[in-house]
């Protein structure tokens, strides 16, 4: 798995040639939830910097998951294009989650690579586009590209050092050095921020909420190995932190989504069913 950083792909016009002559198309998707404080910024940087400029990102997308913010309308006035997950394949259904926006995007994206943005990133710069979008031009074996970074934990609207990404910490890396210990070269196995081929992605699912991640992690290294991934380091990444019992939610929900695929892998043996969020 090849490690990178962002400045090495800070060329703008050495990547928009690459783009040309892959014949790529790239759609930037957001999803959304109550994100009116950061989500106008961020598409207001990657149109400036990759649409106006450049002319290297064809579409930014916003998918929301009933925001009850002015969430779609900043961002349908700062250049995005803004669907209700509730409206897009409806006759499937509506299973609120951030796995939901994301598997839902497909339905309305139309590029060949697809970069997924948090949208309550606060230090948000160009350098998160070029840095996930540049590996998959570099080399066409590169399937799947995860961004890393610092992850300051922010302490009465302080940040401070090292003291963020808990759940990454606590329980995925655990379970994965004891059942997937490759997915260990990942710096940031649950990072909101990565660039996918749509061939590969229209393979993977989806789980509704916040297991969403973790299942495309180790789906892509059931497909694909090791050899499909690489990662970038985009320096640090600031958002609105969680309360502890909201991570506990979260940590729940990915530890149901990481049994299942364990017990499908053959890595362990359930006495019970567990329930995908």
């Amino acid at each position: 798995m090849q490690t990178y950083h962002h400045h090495q792909f800070c060329d703008a016009a050495s990547l928009r040639a690459r783009k040309l002559v892959s014949g790529e198309t790239i759609s930037v998707v957001i999803p959304t939830l109550n994100e009116a404080d950061t989500v106008g910024e961020i598409i207001r940087t990657i149109s400036q910097a990759w649409m106006e400029a450049c002319d290297f990102v064809d579409e930014i997308i916003v998918m929301d998951s009933g925001s009850s913010d002015d969430t779609m309308a900043l961002a349908e006035a700062a250049g995005a294009t803004v669907f209700a997950a509730e409206d897009v394949a409806m006759e499937f259904g509506n299973h609120t989650g951030k796995g939901e926006n994301l598997w839902k995007s497909q339905f309305v994206s139309r590029g060949s690579i697809c970069v997924f943005i948090d949208g309550d990133i606060l230090n948000f710069h160009p350098g998160y586009i070029a840095g996930l979008v540049g590996p998959l031009l570099e080399n066409p074996r590169t399937q799947y590209v995860k961004a890393f970074y610092q992850r300051p934990l922010q302490v009465d609207g302080e940040p401070t050092a090292h003291s963020g990404g808990r759940v990454s910490e606590l329980l995925v890396r655990p379970l994965f050095s004891l059942f997937y210990p490759q997915l260990c070269a990942l710096h940031q196995p649950l990072a909101g921020e990565y660039a996918v081929r749509r061939q590969l992605l229209e393979r993977l699912s989806f789980p509704s909420g916040y297991g969403v991640e973790i299942a495309h992690l180790i789906d892509v290294l059931a497909f694909a190995g090791m050899d499909a991934f690489a990662q970038c380091d985009l320096d640090s990444r600031l958002h609105r932190n969680r309360p502890l019992h909201e991570l506990g939610v979260m940590s729940c929900t990915i530890l149901q989504t990481f049994l299942q695929r364990a017990e499908r892998d053959g890595k362990l043996l359930l006495t019970q069913p567990t329930c995908e969020h």
